[in-house]
């Protein structure tokens, strides 16, 4: 290995061919992050040597590393690319950009230098061959070839392949340098060029680390990505790859074309995994190394996991574990388009893709992958009953909205522990090991804490638009007969079409839906955002409609006349005769309950028992339903607990605001309190009630009160 610091003019004076080989990642710098950052380290060099010209100021690039090829492309000295082809191949196009602008301005001797550096003279070129000196082997050398070849002026719209980044990343230094050059006039026109042409082949600086053609370049590269180059999980496991079916004497050309799937837009778009952005191709390689191995992986930690299997776990060639990999990549990708189709009849497997993405939950995908894993035993009964347990599992929390950390974890215990368990005993084995979860991060909800918690559940507030309409989505299945043991009532699921979500009582509902006082305020403002308030529609109402009147010839029931095709809406039009009013709401959200309890069933007999850890704190509430409530009367003087603050005292007014000793008027005790003591403050802990009690027992007693009478309403007949 020879490691030195070199400038361009050295690194590519000579005739040779520089090759991307075919296994590297698509050129995918860009303007901002790097094409605006270059150019102004040029455009400061340069100013610096105009303003000086005895000075030498230096700018440094980065590595790259290049690996001998003796005996490849004829007489010239060949070099692969390692690592640093984004480096080298924006080199090259800003060169030729140069090369062209000084083209046209008539400078000749500088355009002569900059061709000198991106083309082999004539006499080494083979055949027919093409001059350039950097040579792309995948998916670019079109777009690459084209650009470097077009005689000036180029006239980008034009080009075959305008839309790639790497005619675009020439068209903006030519635009650049263009503009530059010129405004300061044409006398000025030559020495500016000259400068950057200096500049550009003697100031800046690479470190070329060239190794022998038996060196391991693999691990250099590794090495060198550690550390927060932005390289995907998926281009290192790439490169990893196509490195060990050179060494097992694979045409690595043939396996590109025919076994790695991953180079396409759709594996090259961005997932959101929590509050991260991935790749969907590392993401994939993520999920499926996950459904071989049986552990949770971090996405940081999928490479070096790869490599350790592939390494020391894997028992055949990388040939025939890549083809396996491109089999079920095919898999994923069809489930993926399935479930994106509005109207296609999914399977159970595609439903339970669609249903996961709409939640944004990706975590049971291993567990489909290792099912459908090729070779498996898994028979399509057990298979897709395993689906619909974990897909229960999975929603019931999301639906309770517990957390969704330690899933991925279980997920993969449950391969791990199962990957060797018989077909005919595979199903009554997983639900055993989900029934027995315990824990309040783990643990499979019951249908009573999921009926209770949903009757009183502010949805619209607490969902994301397209997790509700998916649970949305699941009611109307139902309702067409979609969970049962009875055949469909339509023959069709509801399309996936992104059908607007609407409030039966309206949001802005005081015009047309008054009440008397602030106790039925309140439970009218509890009510609005419930599951039985929201329903779907195949089009959106105009706001006089969806803000009118429920009753009426215009009114918003005979409204949803036009929306029969949704079965829950005929259901809502029968149960609304005489009106649609609170009483109405919590009817329905029983109904909306019981619906997505049948489409997410448990076993017999389970009901989630939490043995360890808390489930769920207490509803926000505030201090306007306490009033309603009567259990915190008008007038009440609260009074701050702790030690400077404990003279200050605020007023309960008759509208549920705090009117603290200063005259400030506060919707929540914590506004109050962080009013009081400038800073954060829990409102609920730090005032007291006149008796010494905190006001966060007034709270307790309130929704101990409201569930004893939820629990009430809902055992009230339908």
């Amino acid at each position: 290995m020879d490691t030195a610091v070199r400038t361009p003019l050295e690194v590519f004076t000579m005739p040779q061919h520089l090759v991307v080989p075919l296994f590297q990642r698509p050129y995918v710098w860009e303007q901002d992050n790097q094409w605006v950052p270059l150019w102004q380290d040029v455009r400061r060099l340069v100013d610096l040597r105009l303003a000086n010209p005895a000075a030498s100021p230096t700018h440094f690039l980065g590595a790259v590393v290049l690996q001998s090829m003796p005996g490849q492309m004829g007489s010239l000295q060949s070099w692969s690319i390692i690592d640093g082809q984004q480096r080298l191949t924006t080199l090259q196009l800003l060169f030729d950009a140069a090369a062209s602008v000084f083209e046209a301005a008539g400078v000749d001797q500088v355009t002569g230098q900059l061709e000198a550096l991106t083309q082999n003279p004539i006499a080494f070129v083979q055949g027919e061959d093409v001059p350039l000196k950097l040579r792309h082997s995948n998916r670019d050398r079109e777009a690459y070839d084209e650009i470097m070849l077009t005689d000036p002026p180029v006239a980008y719209p034009t080009l075959n392949h305008a839309s790639s980044l790497i005619p675009r990343a020439h068209q903006y230094f030519a635009e650049q340098i263009a503009s530059w050059t010129c405004e300061a006039g044409d006398e000025m026109v030559a020495v500016r060029a000259n400068a950057l042409a200096n500049v550009l082949t003697q100031s800046l600086q690479i470190v070329v680390i060239g190794l022998r053609a038996d060196e391991n370049s693999q691990e250099i590269f590794e090495t060198l990505n550690a550390r927060g180059t932005p390289l995907t999980a998926a281009d290192l496991i790439k490169n990893f790859v196509f490195q060990r079916l050179t060494a097992e004497g694979i045409d690595t050309h043939m396996a590109y074309r025919d076994l790695w799937p991953f180079d396409t837009k759709f594996w090259e778009k961005e997932i959101s995994v929590g509050r991260y952005p991935i790749s969907r191709s590392s993401l994939f390689l993520n999920q499926w190394l996950v459904s071989r191995v049986g552990e949770e992986i971090g996405p940081k930690s999928t490479f070096t996991r790869f490599k350790h299997y592939v390494e020391h776990e894997a028992s055949f060639p990388m040939a025939t574990l890549l083809r396996s990999i491109k089999d079920q990549a095919s898999q994923y990708q069809r489930w993926t388009e399935r479930a994106a189709d509005p109207h296609a009849e999914l399977s159970v497997v595609e439903m339970c893709v669609y249903r996961s993405q709409a939640a944004e939950i990706e975590a049971l995908k291993p567990v489909l992958l290792w099912l459908h894993e090729p070779g498996s035993e898994v028979s399509q009964g057990p298979r897709d009953k395993v689906v619909a347990m974990l897909e229960s599992w999975f929603m019931r929390r999301a639906l309770l909205r517990l957390s969704l950390g330690d899933m991925g974890r279980v997920v993969a215990e449950l391969i791990g522990v199962h990957r060797r368990i018989a077909d005919t005993d595979l199903v009554e084995s997983i639900e055993r090991s989900l029934t027995n979860l315990n824990a309040a991060s783990t643990y499979w909800p019951g249908d009573e804490e999921l009926r209770t918690a949903l009757a009183a559940d502010a949805a619209y507030r607490r969902f994301r638009r397209g997790r509700l309409r998916m649970f949305l989505e699941a009611v109307e299945d139902h309702y067409r007969g979609y969970t049962g043991s009875t055949p469909s009532a339509t023959g069709t699921r509801v399309a996936r079409v992104g059908l607007p979500i609407e409030h039966l009582m309206p949001q802005s509902w005081t015009q047309h839906w008054p009440v008397s006082d602030l106790a039925e305020e309140v439970e009218r403002e509890s009510h609005i955002h419930r599951f039985g308030n929201l329903t779907l529609l195949t089009a959106t109402l105009n706001s006089a409609v969806s803000n009118g009147p429920w009753l009426g010839e215009n009114g918003k029931r005979a409204k949803l006349e036009r929306h029969d095709v949704l079965l829950m809406n005929r259901r809502i039009r029968e149960l609304s005769v005489d009106g649609w009013s609170e009483k109405e709401i919590d009817h329905r959200t029983s109904d909306v309950a019981d619906a997505l309890i049948a489409t997410w069933r448990i076993p017999e007999g389970h009901v989630g028992v939490v043995s360890t850890g808390p489930v769920a704190g207490l509803p926000e509430t505030s201090t306007r339903e306490l009033v309603a409530s009567g259990l915190l009367p008008v007038g009440t003087v609260l009074r701050a607990r702790y030690g400077q603050w404990a003279d200050r005292k605020c007023e309960v007014l008759a509208t549920g605001e705090l009117l603290t000793d200063d005259g400030k008027k506060f919707s929540t005790p914590s506004g109050a309190g962080h009013h009081i003591r400038k800073g954060a403050t829990n409102g609920w802990s730090f005032w007291e009630l006149p008796d010494g009690r905190r006001l966060s027992a007034l709270r307790t007693e309130y929704h101990e009160t409201h569930r004893t009478k939820q629990e009430a309403k809902m055992n009230e007949p339908k």
